[in-house]
């Protein structure tokens, strides 16, 4: 499909475009879904400039990225979406730089729009631990949910991250989870004595007893023995929230967010605190300041 698409564009842009996504899957290791989401940005931007008589790279000028931009806003993209089209376009400009394929960057000076900085809600003390024993029985999803409940929290996973969870990623004796998150990149991050329990427990117990539990290495299963995937452990964390009576919206991300938090409350340098979340940017995790000195 994605191939197809790229023959409508000329061939000068197809071709730019497709060098430009293997470098970052090669030389970034970008995830598939983060190349998807390039691709689908910049064969939109590519395909509205090529429909206005742009067929070479060498004639992108300035005018015609905020051209594009604009035409962005009147169809009703969100300032979010315009800032990633142009962040996306700033990539693929700097990386046809490097190859000589412009001799200038159109994007230079391009303003990006501004953007409120949304401060992630994060839940207190209080009800973190009315969520974690919102679960409280003794069947087999309860003990699964449990023990997902405490990776996202103790852990500050991904939802991502805990349903990739395999096995051979617990280190018991040195009390660390490997965690895979974007990019692919790998990361040990602490795992407390109530999380190993919960994950023990689960591991050990009701999981041990689903249909090929035996060939499967990941964590986290159905009842049929399949993984769980994201979209199913979104909703045991929100059947979680409605037992434990929160009033607030809670996702997985909730979780990773109230996790930070409590950490930084708590005393924790932010260099440690970036290494547990697997932020590649100091800026990301220093939101978490922000909500510190909010509370």
């Amino acid at each position: 499909m994605a191939q197809r698409e790229d023959q409508r564009l000329p061939a000068p842009l197809a071709d730019g475009l497709e060098d430009f996504l293997e470098a970052l899957r090669v030389e970034a290791g970008l995830a598939r879904s983060t190349l998807r989401s390039y691709r689908s940005d910049l064969q939109r931007c590519l395909g509205w400039l090529a429909a206005r008589g742009l067929h070479r790279f060498a004639d992108l000028a300035p005018e015609d990225v905020v051209d594009y931009l604009a035409s962005r806003r009147e169809g009703g993209a969100a300032e979010a979406t315009v800032a990633h089209d142009l962040t996306a376009l700033r990539m693929l400009c700097a990386h046809l730089l490097a190859e000589r394929r412009l001799e200038r960057d159109p994007c230079a000076l391009i303003r990006a729009p501004f953007l409120r900085r949304a401060l992630p809600h994060a839940l207190d003390v209080r009800e973190v631990e009315a969520l974690l024993a919102a679960p409280g029985g003794e069947g087999w999803q309860d003990v699964r949910d449990r023990a997902l409940l405490e990776v996202l929290y103790a852990c500050g996973a991904r939802v991502s991250e805990a349903v990739a969870l395999r096995t051979d990623d617990l280190e018991p004796a040195l009390r660390v989870l490997r965690l895979t998150g974007k990019g692919s990149k790998t990361r040990l991050v602490p795992c407390g004595e109530r999380a190993r329990a919960a994950l023990q427990a689960w591991i050990q117990g009701p999981r041990s007893h689903l249909p090929g539990a035996g060939r499967r290495a990941e964590v986290f299963l159905t009842r049929s023995g399949a993984p769980l995937d994201r979209t199913n452990a979104w909703r045991r964390v929100k059947a979680a929230a409605l037992r434990a009576g929160l009033a607030v919206r809670v996702t997985p991300h909730t979780l990773r967010h109230s996790f930070a938090t409590h950490l930084i409350e708590g005393g924790a340098d932010m260099r440690s605190v970036q290494e547990m979340l697997g932020h590649a940017s100091i800026q990301t995790t220093e939101v978490y300041t922000h909500v510190d000195r909010d509370q």
